[in-house]
C-alpha cells in the first residue's frame, strides 16, 4: 500500500467534485481524499501502485496539477492514527458545558421540563457552533464545500450557514415560532446529515467543519451522531409543539 500525499491548486469544494469520478474510478485507488481548508489544499491518494505522475494526469484531466509534495513518514502517520482520540475534546467540552448550563437554568427554575430544556440546549449549541464558523468564514465554507451537499454547488451556502446556525439558536433560545423553528432545523440538519453520510461510505478522511476550522476535528461517526440527534430533538420538539397547539 502506497500513500501519496501532494500540494494541489484545488480552490473549493467544488473543484474537489469534478475530480471525485476520476479518482473514484482509478483502478489503483483504494482511498483519497482532499483538504481544501488548509493553504496547501493537500491532496491524499492511497493505493498499490500509486504514482505522483498518474495523480497528476488525473489532475490534469479536470484543469488541475500538482504544485509540490508532501513527505509521508511513517511515525507521523501512526501519530496521526490516534488524531481522532485527541481532538474530540473540543466538541465534548462544548457540550458537558451546554448540558451544564442547562441543567443550572433547570434547577433556577425550581423544576424540570423538558421541552424548556432541549430548547434552551439547541440553542446554546447554535449559538455556541456558530460562533466558531464565524471567526473564519471563508475558511469554513471552503472546509464545508468539500462534503455538503449543498455547499459543494453553491460555495455561498458556506458563507450563508453560520448566520443560519446563529439565528436559529437565537430562535431557540426566545421561542421565537417554535413550528417554524424546528421545521428549519430539521431540514438544515437533515441535508447536513446526507453529506456526512455520503463522506463516511466514501471513507473519506476529511476535516469536519461543526466547530469551523478553529479544531482539527475528524470528520466520523460522531459528527454523524451529532446532526441525528440535532434533527431527531427538532422532530421531538415539533411534535409537542404542534400537540400544544
Amino acid at each position: 500500500m502506497t500513500t501519496l500525499k501532494v500540494k494541489t491548486n484545488l480552490r473549493c469544494g467544488a473543484c474537489v467534485k469534478s475530480i471525485k469520478p476520476l479518482f473514484d474510478a482509478e483502478p489503483g485507488v483504494t482511498r483519497w481524499a482532499a483538504d481544501v481548508s488548509t493553504p496547501d489544499k493537500l491532496l491524499t491518494v492511497e493505493g498499490d501502485g500509486v504514482s505522483g505522475a498518474r495523480v497528476g494526469e488525473l489532475l490534469r484531466q479536470k484543469g488541475y496539477e500538482i504544485v509540490g509534495d508532501v513527505p509521508v513518514d511513517t511515525p507521523a502517520k501512526a501519530r496521526d492514527d490516534t488524531q481522532p482520540k485527541t481532538t474530540y475534546y473540543p466538541l465534548v467540552l462544548i457540550l458537558l458545558y451546554l448540558l451544564g448550563a442547562v441543567g443550572l437554568a433547570e434547577v433556577a427554575t425550581g423544576g424540570f421540563d423538558g421541552m424548556r430544556a432541549m430548547r434552551h440546549f439547541m440553542g446554546g449549541f447554535f449559538l455556541a457552533f456558530s460562533f466558531f464558523k464565524l471567526l473564519d468564514v471563508p475558511a469554513f465554507a471552503q472546509s464545508y464545500g468539500s462534503y455538503d451537499i449543498i455547499a459543494r454547488w453553491w460555495l455561498g451556502y458556506g458563507y450563508v450557514y453560520p448566520f443560519i446556525e446563529l439565528s436559529l439558536g437565537a430562535a431557540y433560545l426566545a421561542n421565537f415560532q417554535p413550528v417554524v423553528t424546528n421545521v428549519i432545523t430539521l431540514v438544515v440538519m437533515g441535508v447536513g446529515t446526507v453529506g456526512v453520510v455520503q463522506t463516511l461510505l466514501a471513507r473519506r478522511k476529511i476535516r469536519c467543519a461543526c466547530l469551523g476550522t478553529v479544531f482539527n476535528l475528524p470528520m466520523s461517526y460522531v459528527t454523524l451522531l451529532e446532526d441525528v440527534l440535532m434533527a431527531g430533538m427538532a422532530v421531538m420538539m415539533l411534535v409537542l409543539a404542534l400537540g400544544h397547539g
